[in-house]
């Protein structure tokens, strides 16, 4: 038994999800991670006059909005496909002479999974804790 979900993250072959007393998920991490909305890309590029151009590439990639954040030239998607659509989707930009300084394919932690599915962040109370077996 943990509240620390990155430990369970780490350790735990099975997790159940405790809320208020109550088990509201269980599962393996990777089977949280995925009902909580799976992978996603996240993209900085070197100049911000490509953002729109790059947000119409990842647009065609995502399983829903595609975030920008203007100020550090990055954009954040939502995606289905694993590391295929990353590769598919760099080559995209590569192919536009979108110049990109850093790409990763990011799962959610389960954290974000924790406050998905209770929509408060976990707290290290009995009531809110994730136990691992």
């Amino acid at each position: 038994t943990t509240q620390y979900l990155e430990e369970a993250d780490r350790l735990a072959d099975r997790i159940v999800v405790i809320d208020h007393g109550r088990a509201i998920a269980q599962g393996t991490a990777a089977e949280l991670k995925d009902r909580a909305g799976g992978a996603r890309i996240e993209i900085t590029l070197a100049e911000a006059a490509d953002l729109s151009r790059a947000w119409e590439v990842l647009s065609r990639y995502a399983d829903g909005p595609v975030a920008v954040e203007q100020h550090s030239r990055r954009l954040v998607a939502p995606i289905t496909g694993g590391s295929a659509t990353l590769v598919d989707a760099v080559h995209q930009l590569d192919s536009m002479g979108i110049a990109v300084l850093d790409v990763a394919l990011r799962r959610p932690t389960l954290d974000e999974v924790f406050l998905k599915l209770t929509g408060h962040l976990s707290e290290p109370q009995p009531e809110s804790e994730a136990v691992s077996r």
